[in-house]
């Protein structure tokens, strides 16, 4: 569903982030994990695994796919353009709608079902039998449609809702509306931030209380240490459609709160999963969601700059093929996403770099407060096994895909990383409050 995700970067002006705002910490001289000092067995040498044949043939797979999908999102809006199919869909788009803000509406919902439609036999494929033919998926068909549905009608509210704003600014602003847009981006992502933990994720799964009392009142604790207060634990009923392991801190303000997935929970140790919420803690505490804003942002400023030095072109040129003449024509948007998908490879890498970046500090900051390096060591080994992980990429397969460090990478920097051990003071304990 590679084109819909597309579109939907195109009228959310980028994904929203499993992250939320800095929080101001008290300064403590205090180094201690809380509730706690490092386990005895904490300098002992995790190994990196090997992968499995299994894992292997899945990392593969996933690059033949990965380049399937790239060549996918090319060719279908070259497809609506030079047929000439996206002016027929304006045509009637016009046809139906009386005003411009329904013409542009009613274009998008045709767009994005025909698009649904193309691309249902390859989503189908990649989302849900694939994994469930690599036993990564619980999931019932009746709830992939379910969500894939979902997923649709989220996509056609809010394209209907917002994707008229770009082509208002193309006609009243045809030389700035680019800046215009990604200025734009910055509260649109922050309404995002706020709306999805509490609208949007839950049509997908249950948020509920977390089960084990006893565990959340530590998470608690660690969160209260790490500076961030108020929040509440939420597990969530994941293993009905999944084997693999996440947890996140998002939200901010009303809206902020721990989320744990029930499959997290069952396979990772008390330590481990300490040490898992003390790294979602740190793109919290570090303020990864404000820098992130700021940084995608410039990103979507400088992509729609490249699209609207490129698009004239492309107009001039085909503009009988294409059926209009300016890129202010709802018609336009197949041209839009073509090469909005041309730059977003493009700027990938620097992307991921970023990403990888944050998620990095995190493991620090998560290393830094809970000082139990061998747990932290032992998720990721299990995050490998359970995700069939390749440890150690090709430098190109990061390059372009890694929104994370490789495993292997971050397996070697718990054995390795000990400044309490070595009486050096730790880069974030400042952040840390101090234990009553």
């Amino acid at each position: 569903m590679r084109i819909l995700f597309l579109i939907a970067s195109l009228c959310l002006l980028f994904t929203s982030f499993a992250a939320a705002q800095t929080s101001n910490a008290e300064p403590s001289p205090t180094v201690q994990a809380s509730g706690a000092s490092p386990s005895q067995h904490s300098n002992e040498i995790v190994p990196v695994p090997e992968p499995t044949e299994k894992a292997l043939q899945y990392h593969r797979s996933g690059l033949l796919w990965w380049v399937v999908n790239l060549l996918w999102s090319l060719a279908i809006p070259i497809l609506f353009l030079f047929t000439g199919f996206s002016a027929r869909i304006r045509d009637w788009a016009q046809a139906l709608g009386k005003y411009w803000f329904f013409v542009i509406g009613i274009y998008f919902t045709i767009f994005v079902l025909i698009n649904f439609l193309i691309d249902f036999p390859l989503s189908y494929y990649q989302g849900y039998s694939r994994q469930h033919a690599y036993g990564l998926s619980n999931q019932t068909f009746g709830k992939w449609i379910s969500d894939s549905l979902i997923g649709l009608a989220i996509s056609i509210v809010v394209g209907f809702l917002f994707v008229w704003i770009p082509y208002l600014l193309l006609k009243r602003s045809p030389r700035r509306w680019w800046l215009y847009t990604g200025l734009l981006a910055i509260p649109f992502l922050i309404l995002a931030i706020l709306v999805q933990p509490v609208w949007i994720d839950p049509l997908f799964n249950k948020f509920g209380e977390m089960k084990n009392k006893e565990l959340e009142a530590k998470i608690l604790a660690l969160a209260d240490r790490a500076g961030i207060e108020g929040s509440r634990v939420y597990e969530v009923a994941k293993s009905e459609d999944t084997k693999a392991l996440n947890a996140y801190v998002t939200g901010f303000g009303n809206t902020k709160r721990i989320v744990l997935w029930d499959t997290t929970i069952a396979k990772l140790s008390e330590d481990e999963l300490l040490f898992v919420m003390g790294h979602e803690m740190g793109h919290y505490v570090l303020g990864h969601v404000w820098k992130s804003i700021l940084f995608f942002a410039l990103v979507i400023i400088l992509m729609l700059y490249a699209i609207h030095r490129t698009a004239g072109w492309l107009i001039n040129k085909y503009k009988d093929k294409f059926g209009f003449s300016e890129l202010s024509d709802i018609a336009s948007l197949p041209l839009v996403i073509l090469l909005f998908s041309l730059y977003i490879f493009i700027v990938t890498p620097g992307v991921l770099a970023f990403n990888r970046y944050n998620e990095h500090e995190s493991d620090r900051f998560g290393l830094e407060i809970t000082q139990k390096n061998r747990q932290a060591a032992q998720a990721f080994v299990k995050l490998q096994t359970e995700n069939l992980g390749v440890p150690r990429p090709h430098w190109l397969r990061k390059l372009w895909q890694a929104s994370h460090p490789p495993l292997g990478e971050r397996i070697d920097f718990c054995n390795e990383y000990r400044p309490w051990m070595r009486g050096e003071p730790l880069q974030y304990g400042h952040l840390f409050k101090t234990e009553k």
